[in-house]
């Protein structure tokens, strides 16, 4: 599983690990991991051309001294002093020049980053607020017009590490050399968009258990998916219950089931007006016409996709005590009481727009600080929430890490993609998985699905759907 720790665990295992080290030896583990990763983008390091940007913190020694240890290969190192001389880390830059390295300040730093093969952004570390100073927003313009690569040092300057955040100028990196964890910044949109690839560089920190997000990986959903057993049958796998689709929107109801016959439960039962638009697409479905109450046994419900304005078939569900799945119109539908009130767990799955809704913000609020919204959701309506977008999240009513889903393409932006996962997540909860997990291994597997059906070229929801069980095998044979 990789883990993300905030700004203050990350400086308090800093703290105690340079207290068993000799001086500067923390930060030379770090420079001789960010010049191993800069010397694979300029593949030829000798007589290759590197600017160092370089601020006043501990990223700007961190770049000196990488930047020293390519000088003594043979590379042409400039740094460009954003802070002037006396407010820049003495060690490193004094180590850059005893290797040949030069140095310019901020204004003279145009022509050396366009003749530049490579740039290595240490303007501002992990503890960064807002966008960038107008100086060094300057230089990082001049990089993003040039030509070379860009590196930034352990977080792109600019972005917020703790919170994905981008509240002004920042500098895209085509890598990001991050240093003993990740950042929540590096896994979280839009600051994830600035981060490029991101490599973890091992310097020896000692984390604590309680990491702010959680990203699942194939062996960590592998040993989450339900398996039946010898003696299982369609009942005690799970059965999913379905309210969903209206006259208006038939399709909805057929998508959510075509996720929760791909989840892993024994049986879909679907009840509402499109049964017989669902039946002659799945004829394995259980259908009826009767409302929640009398369509038989169920582990849990999926309701709200295409629900128009059935909100009584919504109160109906809420008021079950088996894990609920509230997608779509049912989150509008919904009264917030009766989510905040069930003993049983609540999924939420909105999207920003649906999420911007709920909190009643700007849907540009949720989309710029998608891990405050998320955790925000879930402590307001006591569920969990699956926040979906260019990185889904989810959070549990509890606090503790959030899941930041890995998988995905932006293909799965399409119609009825959102029906799909929510039947996916619906069958999950059925299948016995807790709310948590079922909503972040359902986002996992739509999102490999999503790759797959996708491969570059548009998919609807309905070739996701068909991945999924490509999805699970790819997952499961490790």
């Amino acid at each position: 599983m990789r883990t993300a720790y905030s700004v203050e665990t990350v400086r308090a295992a800093e703290r105690a690990l340079m207290a068993r080290l000799p001086e500067g030896a923390l930060m030379q583990r770090a420079a001789a991991g960010l010049a191993a990763a800069c010397a694979e983008m300029l593949g030829r390091v000798y007589g290759g051309r590197v600017v160092l940007l370089v601020g006043s913190g501990d990223n700007g020694g961190d770049a000196l001294y990488a930047g020293a240890r390519l000088a003594r290969r043979g590379a042409g190192v400039t740094a460009v002093l954003l802070a002037g001389p006396e407010r820049t880390h003495r060690g490193g830059l004094a180590a850059l020049r005893r290797a040949g390295g030069t140095v310019v300040a901020a204004d003279g730093a145009g022509r050396a980053i366009e003749r530049a093969g490579l740039v290595v952004d240490g303007i501002v570390g992990i503890g960064g607020k807002g966008g960038l100073r107008p100086e060094a927003r300057a230089v990082a313009e001049a990089a993003a017009r040039s030509r070379a690569a860009v590196v930034a040092v352990d977080l792109p300057s600019g972005v917020e590490a703790d919170t994905g955040e981008v509240r002004g100028a920042a500098l895209r990196a085509d890598l990001t050399v991050t240093f003993g964890t990740h950042k929540p910044g590096l896994l979280i949109d839009p600051a994830r968009e600035y981060a490029g690839t991101v490599r973890l560089v091992d310097i020896g920190l000692e984390l604590p258990p309680g990491p702010e997000l959680e990203a699942l990986q194939h062996a960590d959903v592998a040993r989450l998916l339900p398996v039946p057993a010898a003696e299982s049958d369609k009942y005690r796998r799970g059965v999913v219950g379905v309210a969903a689709g209206s006259a208006r929107y038939p399709g909805a109801a057929v998508l959510a089931v075509s996720g929760a016959l791909r989840g892993g439960a024994g049986a879909v039962r679907y009840v509402g007006p499109a049964g017989d638009a669902v039946v002659a697409r799945y004829p394995e479905t259980l259908v009826s016409d009767q409302g929640p109450a009398k369509a038989g046994r169920v582990q849990a419900w999926v309701v709200g996709p295409g629900a128009g304005e059935d909100a009584a078939t919504v109160a109906e569900v809420l008021d079950t005590d088996v894990p609920v799945l509230l997608d779509a119109d049912g989150l509008r539908l919904a009264d917030r009481d009766a989510v905040r009130g069930r003993t049983a767990p609540t999924l939420m799955t909105p999207h920003a727009g649906e999420a911007a809704a709920l909190l009643g913000v700007r849907r540009e609020e949720v989309e710029g600080a998608r891990l405050a919204a998320v955790r925000e959701l879930a402590a307001r309506f006591r569920a969990t929430v699956l926040l979906k977008g260019s990185t889904t999240l989810v959070a549990g009513p509890g606090g503790g890490a959030v899941r930041v889903n890995p998988t995905g393409t932006g293909w799965l932006a399409t119609a009825g993609s959102g029906d799909v996962l929510s039947g996916l997540a619906g069958s999950l909860l059925a299948a016995g998985l807790p709310a948590r997990d079922a909503g972040s291994v359902a986002a996992y597997l739509h999102g490999l699905a999503g790759r797959f059906a996708a491969r570059g070229a548009p998919a609807g929801a309905h070739d996701v759907a068909a991945r999924i069980p490509e999805a699970w095998r790819d997952v499961t044979r490790g």
